[in-house]
């Protein structure tokens, strides 16, 4: 199914091709993560049945490569009762997050299960950021060509903005915001990267994520 039966779906889109060899290293790479990971991934669930009960995961549509939609996976930072149709968007100090979600939000763990989407091959290790449908419209004037990458975990987008929750200012209206500031500037960013993009800076993206993600959470663990 493609996400955009609207201006954007009417182009003849194609997909960069992601490469055997990225995906030969998605595949390896995810399975490893889902196995030595799965000791902290089974914690996260107690957590979550422990502090609000099921579901312990979020799943939404989300706009992939070529504009398909697909499945993606996280676990759910919100109170179960929280509206889905809710902000898109994810604020500082949110007030539909639970002390569970927050830490998970904080040390960008709730991308984890985001690992099986890596090795379905919905996503990538590296790519942009997978957009709801709510930002679906942000796909126009140029800014479509992100869609020619599969979308992914890490990302230089990811780096530069994973405190983007604070970046929204409290006189403007975040969706708008997010539209006319953030994704814009992701979108550059996006652009400039992928297009030169090449197996050795992949690698280093992903580790450079890896630490900033350990360094986030064991700063959140003691206080610092």
């Amino acid at each position: 199914m493609n996400a955009f039966d609207m201006p954007i779906g009417r182009l003849a889109m194609r997909c960069v091709s992601h490469g055997r060899g990225r995906r030969a290293l998605d595949m390896i790479a995810a399975s490893l993560g889902l196995i030595v990971l799965s000791p902290l991934m089974l914690l996260i669930v107690a957590a979550l049945l422990i502090e609000g009960g099921r579901p312990v995961l979020f799943i939404q549509p989300r706009i992939g490569a070529g504009g398909q939609l697909f499945r993606m996976y996280k676990f759910r930072k919100f109170y179960p009762q929280c509206d889905a149709a809710g902000l898109a968007l994810t604020l500082a100090n949110d007030a539909r997050m639970t002390t569970v979600g927050r830490f998970l939000a904080f040390s960008k763990m709730d991308e984890l299960p985001q690992l099986w989407n890596v090795l379905k091959g919905d996503m990538a290790l590296v790519g942009p950021r997978p957009e709801s449908l709510s930002f679906a419209d942000c796909f126009r004037d140029g800014y479509e060509a992100v869609l020619q990458y599969k979308p992914g975990l890490f990302g230089p987008a990811q780096i530069i903005f994973r405190h983007e929750a604070h970046f929204y200012p409290r006189d403007v209206e975040p969706t708008v915001f997010y539209k006319e500031v953030l994704f814009p500037a992701k979108a550059r960013i996006d652009l400039s990267y992928y297009a030169r993009r090449t197996i050795l800076s992949d690698t280093a993206l992903i580790i450079r994520g890896v630490f900033i993600v350990l360094g986030v959470a064991v700063d959140r663990s003691t206080g610092a």
